[in-house]
């Protein structure tokens, strides 16, 4: 057994001992199905604190000849499989973590890899490998045409260069040629059974293709059968708030929001720490990209400092995903920052619609930290205006609603046309922006008694004791008393009277003619 090749199961092992394990070796399963086909290249990328390392070290500990696996694995998923035994430990593995690499290597971080993981080869097939072999890829194919046996491969973090290293075009093409002539031609078909790479970003792209062709990609944007192992699937986490005795729903509302193929998954550090610490807040560890991400978001291409409040505000955005070259150093456009954000984690994606959101309460308030780290004076500025409508509106004053309302969206929305009451919409939910430092995500089109409310707020647990519900109704061309007459008649306040503080119901009519808007709250009277 070594370092990085053959290694022993002690990394997984660790998983294991957590007080909180959940079984993911469905992962093992898949690969297994696809070991020795076309299909065995895979790169599956996911954001950070993802589960992602835990899935290689998974794969290492169950593919490597270097140990013996079989008591850790057979009372798992994986031991009920009829292959379980077949390729248990049957593997020279090479198993590589590039950004424990990139932390002390000083020199060529390509060469520093070759030369670890040649080494250790050297040990194991002495002569096969001479001194003169200097070669990773010749060094596979010599072991596998004297031997018969072939490589399960492992690379963790494979993209930190390419994130980190953004402006070191040397390194990224060395590196890209490295991973290019390890997998790439006919010659790696015979020497490797699986190749699996993880990180957060998808392979590199050059022009429209990537980098590595032969590879399957699952990503954020597309994650095909991969979708439940990386991450915390919805039944996983009501299964472990029923143990813990957490508030699912709370659960949800915190920490819920990445859809991937259909499935609702969670990150399982947030999910981790509120069981076990009992508090609902951000466990979103501070990150470079903070860094990263706030100089693009300044730099506003086509409207996209207006696209990030609309989000923060709860709005979702539209988003062609295709363009993004998979990297930092190409990004030109409003769509590939916001797919960047997806990639990151910042983002929740939509494959059906097409649409960007930001997911959930605790990465809400880490957008906003990072928006706010970095000098964004337009960012204080409109907070400031939201504050004063949002003061106005739990102040009743509603000529001062209206007067915010349209100074909004001359001075910060223009980009959004009035066309239709859609659009009066979209005005709506950034123009409440501040609302979200009290309120959870605004329900749209609440399902109620007799019909859909427009906005539905809901305060935060801690704040409902000063902060009333929000029932809001848009009318256009019409008038703000026909809005709050629809909220009474079709029972609007139905759909919230689990809540036990006050409501509020405003209704909101913008007049195109005048280009006016007029207002109009009343306080719920309770039954």
């Amino acid at each position: 057994m070594g370092r990085f090749v053959n290694p022993d199961n002690s990394a997984f092992q660790v998983a294991l001992n957590a007080e909180i394990y959940l079984d993911k070796t469905g992962l093992i399963a898949y690969a297994n199905r696809v070991l020795d086909t076309p299909d065995a290249y895979i790169c599956n990328s996911r954001p950070r604190r993802f589960g992602k390392s835990y899935a290689a070290n998974m794969l290492a500990a169950y593919y490597s000849r270097g140990t013996d696996s079989e008591k850790m694995f057979a009372d798992l998923d994986i031991g009920k499989t009829p292959l379980f035994r077949t390729h248990l430990n049957r593997y020279d593995v090479i198993h590589i973590d590039v950004q424990w690499f990139r932390s002390y290597a000083d020199g060529n971080i390509v060469s520093v890899i070759t030369e670890s993981v040649m080494e250790e080869l050297r040990d194991i097939y002495p002569d096969i490998l001479p001194s003169e072999v200097a070669s990773l890829p010749d060094a596979l194919s010599r072991v596998r045409e004297k031997t018969g046996r072939k490589f399960v491969i492992i690379i963790d973090e494979w993209d930190v260069l390419i994130r980190d290293a953004s402006a070191d075009t040397k390194i990224q093409n060395e590196y890209i040629s490295f991973l290019r002539g390890l997998f790439k031609g006919v010659e790696p078909t015979k020497y490797i059974a699986l190749a699996y790479l993880t990180g957060i970003l998808p392979i590199k792209k050059e022009k429209t293709q990537s980098a590595l062709n032969n590879f399957n990609e699952f990503t954020m944007l597309s994650p095909g059968p991969l979708a439940p192992f990386i991450g915390f699937t919805e039944d996983e986490v009501q299964r472990l708030c029923s143990t813990y005795h957490r508030d699912f729903g709370e659960v949800k509302r915190w920490y819920n929001g990445y859809l991937l193929n259909g499935q609702q998954i969670y990150n399982p550090r947030a999910v981790v720490s509120v069981m076990q610490r009992q508090e609902f807040r951000s466990y979103w560890s501070e990150t470079a990209s903070y860094d990263a991400i706030v100089p693009l978001i300044n730099m506003d291409y086509d409207g996209l400092k207006t696209a990030v409040i609309e989000m923060l505000s709860g709005a979702s955005v539209k988003v062609n995903t295709a363009t993004f070259k998979n990297d930092t150093a190409n990004i030109n456009s409003k769509d590939d920052v916001l797919t960047y954000l997806i990639h990151l984690g910042y983002l929740g994606y939509d494959q059906r619609e097409r649409t960007a959101s930001v997911p959930n309460e605790e990465i809400r308030q880490e957008l906003t930290t990072a928006v706010e780290s970095k000098p964004w004076n337009e960012m204080l500025l409109f907070q400031q205006e939201s504050d004063k409508l949002l003061d106005a509106t739990l102040d009743r004053d509603c000529a001062a609603v209206a007067k915010q309302i349209e100074k909004i969206h001359n001075e910060y929305t223009s980009v959004i046309q009035y066309h239709n009451e859609n659009s009066l919409s979209s005005v709506l939910t950034i123009a409440y922006l501040s609302a979200m430092q009290y309120y959870f995500k605004p329900v749209r089109e609440l399902p109620t008694g007799r019909g859909f409310a427009d906005f539905v707020y809901i305060p935060k647990p801690e704040y409902r004791s000063d902060y009333p519900a929000l029932i809001v109704e848009l009318k256009w061309n019409q008038k703000a008393q026909t809005a709050l007459q629809q909220i009474k008649e079709k029972q609007y306040p139905d759909s919230v009277l689990d809540y036990t503080g006050d409501i509020l119901l405003v209704g909101i009519n913008y007049d195109k003619k005048t280009k006016e808007h007029q207002c109009l709250i009343e306080r719920y009277e309770k039954k």
